[in-house]
């Protein structure tokens, strides 16, 4: 009984321990965030559901994604004649 209660807490600890860092990696280098996708001049980058976008004024957007367009500053509210919903 001794010997699987030894067992038991000594697969415990080694299950417990970090994972080894790959040989040349270093924990104190600092994760750099990329765009997935470069917008020109005049365009936002946004992820809207899911898809990288650049967004700009007049741009068609889906009404269905208001919350994510106010959260890069524009607003989908524009309709035009044929029923299509554009950004401001």
């Amino acid at each position: 009984m001794k010997k699987r209660l030894i067992g038991l807490a000594l697969a415990t600890a080694v299950a417990g321990l970090p994972a080894a860092a790959p040989a040349g990696a270093s924990a104190a280098e600092p994760v750099v965030a990329v765009a997935a996708k470069a917008c020109s001049s005049g365009w936002t980058h946004a992820v809207i559901n899911g898809s990288h976008k650049c967004l700009r004024r007049g741009q068609f957007c889906s009404r269905s994604a208001r919350r994510q367009y106010r959260h890069h500053g524009f607003r989908c509210n524009n309709r035009d004649a044929r029923g299509n919903w554009h950004l401001t």
